[in-house]
Parts: C-alpha cells; structure tokens; sequence
C-alpha cells in the first residue's frame, strides 16, 4: 500500500502492486456485471414472465445506470475525494447484486440494475481518477494499459461463466456472484485503498457548459465520435437479441454462453491487429473497412431470416463477422476522436462514455421488438448504425488537413476510456 501523509496526500508517485491488483479488479466490476448475466435473459424473462423487450430493458437500465455514473462519479471524486465514495458505491453495488437475485418482478429488476450500473460504473471512472492521482507518466500508461486489456478479457470470460452458472444454478445464481463479487470488492478496497486527494486538492467541479462541448464540436472530432457511439449502440442490439435468437435455434445455455464469448473475443484480437497494423493506412481507414463488413454482415443476416434459411449453422459464420468487425471500428474512431483532443481530453472522454450507453440502452430492447426468435430488427439496427457510421466517416474524412494522421487505433469500446 502506498504511504499518506496525515492529510491523506500519498508520498509516492506510483500505486503499488497490490493497490494497482485491486484498482484493476474494481474496475472489472461493470463489464462482468453487464456480460455474465446475458446467456440467462431467456430463462428470466420465463420465470418472471415477461417478454422479449422487458428482460432487455434490465440491460438498457444497466446501461442507462453506467452512462449517468460516468457523468457524475468523477466529480462526486473531485469533491469528496475517492475512498468513501468508492466504498459507498461498492456497498450499494453489492446490495443491488443481492436485490437482482430475490427480484421477485421484472419491475423490481429493472430498478435494481440501473443501481447495479450507475454504483459499478464507479470501479471505472474512481478506479482510473486514482491511478490519476498517484502516477505520472509512463507509470500512469502501465497500469491503464493493463487495466485496458483486463477490461479488453472480461467479455471473452464472462458469457461462457455465465452460462455455466445458469445452466447449473439458474440465472439468479448470476447475480449472486455478481452481489459476492462486489462485496468482496469493497472488503479489498477497504483494505488496500488509501485517500489519494488530500483535502486541499478536493474542489466542487462546475457543471457542464457549452464551452465544454466545444472539444467535440468540430466535424474532425464529432464525427468519428459519432461512429463510435453508433458502432457501439450496434453491439449493445447484438448483445441484447443474441441471446435469445441464439436458444430459438437449438443452442444450449452453454454454448450460447461460448458463442457470445468467442465472438467477443474475435472483436478483441481484430482490434489488436487493427492498432499494429493502423500507421500503414490513412486516418479512419480501418474503420470504414470494418463498418462495410458490418453492413454486409447485416444484409446477410437478414436475408437468412427473410428467406426462411437462418439456422445456428448458416447464423454463426456472418454474426462472429459483424461482432469482429467492431473491432475496427470502436478502436479507430476513439483512437483518432482523441488523437484530435488535445485540450479537455477527459471531458471528452465523459461525454463520449455518456452518449455510448445511452444509445446503447435505447438499441438494446428495439432489438427484440419482433420477439425472441427473430433476428431481422437486430440486423435492421446493425444496418442502420453502419450507414449513419459511414456518412459521419465520410464526412470526417473530408474534415481532415492534409497529413492529418492523428491518433492511433487501440482497443477501444466497451469500457476502455482514456485517462484524464
């Protein structure tokens, strides 16, 4: 554990091992909390008998939760410094975990989720505010590079996990791990997490003003932005209607769990190879390849469910597609949006985090407006996401100076946010 003074100032500049192992296991709070339980959403929404787009809606709230946690945590942080709200977030997200098993009514559910999101964004945004506090540096670019790629795993791990755990336990046995996960949490931090914002630090953030909606405001910036969060909302309809679809056409819980997984993992390893291979090609040129294959993907997609021939076999090949392609594209557009952003980059980084999961929370339950065992309002989202990406790419592109080869494609998506 790092030393403090009396004031609570820490007396290094670097988080210790242990401290930067805890931080980074805060941090995958939210992304498990928002993969492990997809491969249940089927058997929830029988047990508690309700339809396609009420058990989705418990996604869009947990969504909504973790778009108004980005908003509001950090400054929350800024002014009461990052132990007590953090401890206080990890209590309540292991109680809303604890509510989520005994949900008695999909209402109740519902509710409890967007707590579980709005208490759990709290890993992400306090976790990253103090290794901003303790590191400078290339210090400070270890322990989010590791965070990123911790945070890069856990939708590979998680689905398979959970459909484990539903098919032994029931989906229920989820959200008791995830409640268990939590608590265990907040006993670790308890342990290992000093105030790193000593008093005289700590300071009342001003709202948001227009002037700091500037650092998107120019089409250079706002517009592979743009791409992003409609890349984004794409994947949430995917993750939303998957499931689902997925048990209509024969697999079990087991290889629903599997399939959501590899396929994420398909999107982690194209945006690997994406930001090796990014400095040979112009600015945003990786993307607008991978929002092309979405499109096809897509067309496919529909086609298959129109003409009667979507089977798991003849499904599978274009879906694992469309999810890798997503790799391209979530990596370049924040790659080079805050390439361009050299002034407020973590208000940027708020606001583009914000807009993320709002749209995601409205894709995710017009996903499964046609009923658990269609796929054509998925694939119709999927493909209107990728048109609207590629004009805002378009015109991006056409916004560049000549030379302009800012930023460098990495993960990005998901939960990676850039440091501030």
């Amino acid at each position: 554990m790092s030393a403090t003074t009396i004031a609570g100032a820490p007396t290094t500049t670097s988080p210790s091992r242990e401290l930067a192992t805890v931080l980074g296991l805060v941090a995958l709070l939210a992304p498990f909390g928002s993969d492990m339980y997809l491969p249940g959403l089927a058997s929830m929404a029988a047990e508690l008998r309700t339809g396609t787009v009420g058990a989705q809606l418990t996604f869009s709230a947990f969504l909504l939760g973790m778009a108004a946690g980005h908003l509001a945590l950090g400054r929350l942080s800024d002014r009461y410094g990052r132990r007590g709200p953090l401890l206080a977030c990890l209590a309540v997200c292991a109680v809303a975990g604890a509510v989520c098993a005994l949900a008695p009514t999909i209402g109740v559910l519902i509710g409890a989720r967007f707590v579980q999101g709005l208490t759990g964004a709290a890993g992400v945004v306090i976790a990253r505010a103090v290794v901003s506090d303790l590191a400078r540096g290339r210090r400070a670019v270890r322990v989010f590079a590791a965070q990123m790629w911790a945070l890069a795993a856990v939708p590979v791990v998680a689905p398979p996990i959970g459909g484990a755990l539903v098919a032994v336990a029931g989906w229920r046995a989820v959200f008791g791990a995830l409640a268990l996960l939590s608590l265990l949490m907040f006993l670790a931090a308890l342990i290992a997490l000093p105030e790193t914002l000593p008093l005289h630090a700590r300071a009342v953030s001003p709202p948001l003003r227009r002037r700091d909606l500037s650092v998107l405001r120019t089409r250079s910036r706002l517009a592979p932005v743009l791409a992003f969060v409609l890349a984004f909302g794409a994947l949430a309809a995917y993750l939303a209607a998957a499931p689902f679809f997925l048990r209509a056409l024969g697999l079990p819980l087991a290889g629903v769990g599997l399939t959501l997984g590899l396929n994420a993992l398909a999107l982690v390893l194209v945006a690997a190879v994406g930001a090796r291979i990014a400095h040979r090609f112009r600015p945003l040129a990786p993307a607008q390849a991978g929002v092309a294959v979405l499109l096809a993907c897509a067309a496919v997609l529909w086609a298959l469910a129109a003409t009667g021939w979507l089977t798991a076999d003849t499904c599978l090949p274009p879906l694992l597609l469309a999810v890798a392609s997503l790799g391209l594209v979530l990596g370049d557009t924040s790659a080079v949006a805050f390439g361009r952003t050299t002034r407020a980059a973590g208000t940027a980084a708020t606001l583009t985090a914000t807009a993320q999961f709002t749209f995601g929370a409205l894709t995710a339950p017009l996903a499964g407006v046609a009923g658990a065992r269609s796929v054509m309002p998925m694939a119709l989202i999927m493909g209107v996401c990728a048109m609207f990406a590629l004009v805002a790419l378009a015109v991006s592109e056409s916004s560049m100076m000549p030379g302009d080869h800012s930023g460098t494609a990495g993960i990005g998506g998901g939960y990676c946010d850039q440091p501030e």
